[in-house]
């Protein structure tokens, strides 16, 4: 029991299962706001399902292409794709395994969650390759992860309405601007090793505009959900602090480059989940 303890920990640490809270929030945002409130306990737990098993895929596709990378970077050294606890063969099982439960919960959801499945997984294990010839890898991990909200939409009424479309972008920016910045911390590497990154290509000061002007562009989509959604002042306050907590992210930036992880994994978890809360409130007043 203890050796598979072990094992369970290891992949928990290959995926970094915290880190879901970044997408979970806006899947069940967009399921609040189709439904028109609560949509169900069946539709609950298939969201789970459907948004850790892609998840999962996506985060061992990346460690599984990148193990050349990570083993060469300090940072990223010590992971269980390079350290010898997790070999290919295993992660590759794991892939397989995450993607046939998306697939399958796809589904039981619906035939256009279904018939989406695919080519939704071929989307979320492109990342990993596109930093090897292109500095719009930032760009399709925002996709990978603003996909959440057009999942979330469509397994509620199966159709893809212009104001999940608008959520959707605003994930697209929020994320992709995160990523700009989380990958100033490998800037020098990215260099060293010909890595298609915008830190690397353009500097930091570039990477630090880039940011901010997406994430302008990700407040200006979200009101744009909120307006054209027909959601309250409420819904409205939740843009207001978002736009807040990301200038706060960037002041933590660049007033010290060792902030980032702070900036990152902190300011950006709470601002999902402060924004699906107030999504709910003004559902519940409205």
């Amino acid at each position: 029991m203890q050796k598979y303890m072990k094992k369970l920990k290891d992949f928990n640490e290959l995926v970094m299962f915290e880190h879901s809270v970044f997408s979970l929030p806006f899947i069940f945002i967009a399921m609040v706001v189709a439904a028109n409130g609560w949509f169900g306990f069946w539709l609950l737990l298939m969201g789970v399902l459907a948004a850790l098993s892609a998840r999962n895929f996506a985060m061992g596709v990346n460690r599984y292409a990148d193990r050349d990378i990570d083993a060469q970077n300090p940072r990223t050294a010590s992971r269980p794709n390079v350290d010898g606890r997790l070999d290919g063969v295993s992660i590759l099982i794991f892939i397989i395994v995450n993607a046939l439960v998306f697939v399958g919960v796809a589904y039981m959801i619906n035939l256009l969650a279904f018939y989406l499945s695919v080519p939704i997984l071929v989307v979320l294990g492109s990342y990993s390759y596109f930093k090897r010839f292109s500095h719009m890898a930032h760009v399709v991990l925002g996709i990978s992860l603003g996909l959440a909200p057009i999942a979330g939409v469509v397994a509620v009424q199966a159709s893809i309405p212009a104001w999940s479309v608008l959520l959707s972008l605003g994930v697209i920016f929020w994320v992709a601007g995160f990523d700009l910045l989380y990958s100033l911390q490998d800037m020098e590497f990215d260099k060293q090793n010909n890595l298609y990154s915008i830190p690397a290509h353009f500097g930091a000061e570039a990477t630090l505009f880039i940011s901010s002007l997406f994430h302008m562009l990700s407040v200006i989509f979200w009101a744009l959900f909120v307006w054209v959604a027909g959601l309250g002042e409420v819904a409205f306050l939740a843009v207001i602090l978002s736009g807040i907590m990301l200038g706060y992210e960037h002041h933590l930036v660049r007033k010290d480059f060792s902030k980032i992880d702070r900036a990152f994994f902190t300011v950006n978890g709470y601002l999902g989940f402060m924004f699906f809360i107030l999504i709910v409130l003004d559902r519940i007043l409205a």
